[in-house]
């Protein structure tokens, strides 16, 4: 058909199947073409460093071939690595390269992605710039709406290699229709066709090595084969190799076992295992194998997060869809503010276009072919009201907020539903180019009115525009500076008492990509519980048995690792290497500590570390943790030097605080005999004022650290700090310059101290305006 009766045809088509299976041709080029202009864009607003919650544990256990939280993510592991290594020759740094690791699987995504929606197009019209046009415009609403861009940037999370898999067996899925649609008429049709089955299960059963998410498109796979060639389930061949083919792709989680057992420095919950053959038999069961493989199973099925039934919600189903709803909400204007992040006034607009948009492609979806319908319905009701369902979130962060709710996620999480926004993007998209073709019904037929109406087209530029403050990191250090601010305020050889998340990831990745302060150790209160990485700190914190034997193999536990004077503050000279672990205890001993049931302190409890007596106040749950971090100042206080991360409140829970000693961005636990030498401003003895500036505070030591040593790259001018649940983090310089300023008010220096609260208040304008 000539290009001129195409032309003809655009409006009168759309009534009839307009490609047949066996003339349809996918544009490979055109789609691969969108992906690099994807990938252009996640480039141009990529993070140049780490960034907060899991980037840096990412980062890191890629780059050093760890294994990360549970379930552990080998696939992502190997495949960030793999691609780290293929980008060395640019010479980029290590944290560039593996976000542009998570821009790629995204763009990856969209090449995909533009291939599915321009076949779904073929079925509304014959006219090949419609269908480019529309699946481009298709991939970028997709992959400009908020949580897709804003992961795709970085490398916080998993889920875009989970978004690039569904892509994947997607497309697979419907080039499969087209070979079977297009061999119907041959007697018995073509068993071979029915390979592309094996390879979606091949490659379900890989992603499991990633996240389980991927698994959430096999209803919709299901919905689809059995509207295909449902008979494809009498295949006895598929049964016969299904089995093989899982086991090979489930076979990557091995690595779980295997690099555990050679003790890399990031090595959590330890998944290890005695023998190759309870490993093999223990991937296979999902972690419900019996053997001597227990932690590799609690480490499949993710036990240390004992989450309970879905019949429990941890919040009213109701409640739940509507934090869905807000996130959807963000999704095509994040940058317009409302009357607050839970209850918007300003995107409203936006998100009932946008909402449209994809009901009224669903709608010409469903007119112009009902087996791909029902694949994107079955896909799209999956990731939405099913995932919320079975994740079964706590209110949102926000969301709690905004009602005074208590219980509520720590975070938000719609970054879980990136492969939901992802795809309700496609189906905006269709409806976009559904709409234009209604203009050109409105205007008449030929290429003029095919012209004359794409200007409606540029509503998908929208999500890019209204997006765009929010969803870029260039230029964003704010959780790599404070990393290296924190790890600096450690004396050489220090122990560090850290929180959570965001003040322990970002110091794994400093000390293992970038090699800053690994004389450190990083202890972080949540998993001092647990018996296995107790175990990891006294061994990481050994005597070396000769010089540089912990750098023989620095991804690994060998000993403690030497101070290196180049990368810390000169006024720490270069003192020797302590002489004890800072916990000489041995395995049983360890889990007969850990396995102590935490408990309230009915009244004030007092106990002795060094000759110091100290009181751990009324009410206090005492945990393993605490008792471990006792264990460890009767030990290691004087061999070594204790700090505690100013995001923690660990000091005050055990009694410590008048001890304390502000030293940048942490306390130092101060012996007696420091407690008396010269230089040390003795704070008032009230808590308003010792949670800023503990008990003493070194002000020619903590005004060098400020001034000099620490780095606040682009804090002053960042337009907006996007993440609600991270404005403690800026707080945290706020409550260090306050703390400067008190001390300076003690010793009557009160210009000085003035000039301290207004550094103070520049982060807190930032830590408040949204």
């Amino acid at each position: 058909m000539s290009q001129a009766a195409q032309t003809d045809r655009v409006s009168s088509s759309r009534t009839e199947l307009s490609v047949t299976p066996a003339e349809y041709r996918p544009p490979y080029v055109w789609a691969a073409l969108a992906a690099v202009a994807l990938f252009a864009l996640y480039a141009a607003t990529l993070a140049p460093s780490t960034a907060f919650w899991d980037t840096s544990e990412y980062i890191a256990t890629a780059h050093m071939l760890g294994i990360p939280h549970p379930p552990g993510n080998p696939t992502f592991v190997l495949l960030a690595r793999a691609w780290e290594l293929l980008l060395s020759p640019l010479g980029l740094p290590v944290a560039v390269r593996i976000n542009l690791f998570s821009a790629a699987m995204t763009a990856g995504a969209s090449f995909f992605w533009f291939l599915l929606v321009h076949r779904i197009l073929a079925f509304m019209t014959p006219h090949e710039l419609v269908r480019r046009v529309g699946a481009g415009a298709a991939v970028l609403i997709s992959g400009t709406a908020f949580t897709v861009w804003n992961q795709s940037n970085v490398n916080e999370k998993v889920y875009t290699v989970t978004l690039f898999t569904i892509a994947l067996i997607s497309w697979v899925a419907f080039k499969w229709r087209d070979h079977v649609e297009s061999h119907a008429t041959q007697k018995g049709g073509r068993w071979h066709d029915d390979n592309a089955i094996l390879f979606v299960l091949y490659v379900l059963a890989l992603s499991i090595g990633n996240h389980k998410m991927a698994f959430l498109a096999a209803p919709a796979l299901l919905v689809f084969l059995l509207l295909v060639k449902a008979r494809s389930l009498a295949n006895l061949r598929l049964y016969l190799l299904a089995p093989l083919v899982v086991a090979l792709g489930l076979s990557i989680q091995l690595f779980l076992p295997i690099r555990s057992n050679l003790d890399p420095v990031l090595n959590e919950a330890a998944p290890k295992c005695e023998s190759l053959g309870t490993s093999i038999l223990t991937v296979l069961s999902d972690g419900n194998a019996d053997g001597d493989c227990d932690a590799l199973g609690a480490s499949l099925r993710r036990e240390q997060y004992q989450k309970p039934s879905v019949t429990t919600r941890m919040a009213p189903f109701p409640r739940q869809v509507a934090n869905f709803y807000q996130y959807f909400d963000w999704q095509w204007g994040r940058s317009i503010q409302g009357t607050s992040g839970y209850l918007p006034s300003g995107r409203v607009p936006l998100t009932l276009l946008f909402a449209g948009l994809g009901i009224y492609g669903a709608m010409a979806n469903f007119r112009r072919d009902r087996k791909s319908f029902w694949y994107m319905a079955t896909l799209y009701a999956t990731l939405s009201f099913g995932l919320v369902f079975y994740m079964n979130f706590k209110h949102g962060y926000m969301q709690g907020m905004a009602i005074n709710e208590q219980s509520t996620e720590v975070r938000e999480r719609d970054y879980f539903y990136l492969v939901t926004f992802s795809v309700w993007g496609l189906w905006a998209g269709i409806g976009l180019t559904a709409l234009w073709l209604d203009l050109v019904d409105a205007l008449g037929r030929g290429r003029n009115a095919v012209l004359t109406a794409m200007p409606v087209m540029a509503i998908a530029l929208i999500p890019l525009f209204t997006n765009y403050k929010y969803a870029t990191r260039a230029n964003d250090y704010a959780a790599r500076d404070f990393a290296f601010n924190l790890l600096q305020s450690v004396e050489p050889y220090g122990v560090l008492i850290t929180n959570g998340d965001n003040d322990t990831f970002p110091l794994w990745y400093m000390q293992e990509v970038e090699g800053i302060r690994r004389d450190v150790t990083v202890i972080v209160m949540s998993y001092l519980n647990t018996p296995w990485y107790v175990k990891q700190l006294r061994d990481l914190t050994r005597p070396c048995a000769r010089p540089g034997q912990a750098d023989t193999d620095p991804t690994r536990i060998i000993c403690q690792r030497a101070f290196d004077p180049s990368h810390a503050p000169r006024m720490y000279g270069t003192p020797a290497a302590p002489r004890n672990s800072i916990l000489p205890l041995s395995d049983q001993e360890i889990d007969i500590v850990a396995s102590q049931p935490g408990q309230l302190a009915q009244d004030s409890l007092s106990y002795t570390a060094r000759g110091v007596r100290f009181v751990v106040p009324e009410g206090q749950e005492v945990y393993p943790a605490h008792q471990f971090l006792i264990l460890m100042m009767n030990s290691a206080w004087g061999d070594r030097p204790i700090h505690f991360a100013t995001t923690t409140n660990t000091h005050m829970e055990l009694g410590l605080i008048q001890q304390t000693a502000r030293t940048g961005m942490s306390f130092k636990l101060l012996t007696p005999q420091e407690a008396q030498a010269p230089g040390l401003t003795p704070m008032p003895a009230s808590m308003d004022v010792m949670q800023f500036t503990g008990g003493y505070m070194d002000l020619a030591r903590n005004r060098t650290l400020l001034e000099r040593e620490l780095s606040f790259r682009g804090l002053a001018t960042r337009p907006v700090w996007a993440d609600d649940a991270t404005r403690n983090i800026p707080m945290q310089y706020t409550y260090t310059w306050l703390a400067l300023a008190t001390a300076e008010r003690v010793r009557g220096n009160t210009a000085q101290a003035e000039k301290d609260e207004l550094r103070a208040e520049e982060f807190q304008k930032l830590a408040r305006d949204r």
